[in-house]
């Protein structure tokens, strides 16, 4: 009887000595798990081994210094900015050409202008051309060629009526030079007073011009 009795208070001692022992390995747990980060658990990195190190090379994205005189919204490099139309450049002078009538120490020896013809007897075989002589010009930006400068003086140069002459425009309907007859040239003249034509020409042993070649003028 006694034996019945004593049943019921060793079976509460033990479950009040089971529940202190859970209870101590459930303190002790949560102890460990406190102390211990779990696997998931990202470690914080201290200051001294954060230091942040340059890196040497830039990154795909970073932008390489612009060069000099390139800000924002400055003219991309290794591109030419836009054309200014200025006003157009004027011309120089080409080397030894008439900017003024020249000095007769200056013309060109062997070509003048021609303006008009004068008779002479018909026992002498010759006619006067009377002309100017000069020099080339300077060649102006609207035209194709060079002007030739005339001193300003008439003289006047016999032209044998047996001589080599050729002609261009206007004198004949070609663009180069034609053998025209001396009295064509003549009729063409006095049809056409100070035109100013110019001619280069060769004299013979009589001081006559007996060779007479038009120069194409613009």
């Amino acid at each position: 009887m006694n034996a019945n009795r004593l049943r019921p208070v060793v079976l509460a001692l033990a479950a009040v000595t089971l529940t202190a022992v859970l209870t101590g390995c459930k303190e002790d747990g949560s102890d460990a798990g406190a102390a211990t980060p779990s696997a998931g658990a990202k470690a914080t990195p201290s200051p001294s081994t954060t230091a942040h190190k340059p890196d040497p090379k830039p990154s795909v994205g970073a932008t390489a210094p612009s060069s000099p005189g390139a800000g924002v919204g400055g003219t991309p490099a290794g591109k030419p900015g836009a054309k200014h139309k200025g006003s157009p450049a004027t011309k120089a002078p080409a080397a030894g050409c008439a900017s003024k009538p020249p000095s007769p120490d200056h013309v060109d020896p062997d070509e003048f202008a021609v303006y008009r013809v004068e008779e002479l007897d018909g026992s002498t075989g010759k006619v006067n051309l009377v002309v100017e002589h000069g020099a080339w010009g300077c060649p102006g930006k609207d035209t194709d060629g060079a002007p030739f400068v005339v001193t300003g003086e008439h003289s006047r140069w016999a032209l044998d009526q047996a001589a080599y002459v050729t002609a261009t425009n206007p004198i004949t309907d070609s663009s180069e030079n034609k053998r025209i007859g001396v009295q064509e040239l003549i009729d063409w003249i006095n049809a056409h007073p100070d035109s100013g034509l110019v001619f280069r020409y060769e004299t013979g042993k009589d001081g006559a011009i007996h060779r007479l070649e038009q120069v194409f003028t613009p």
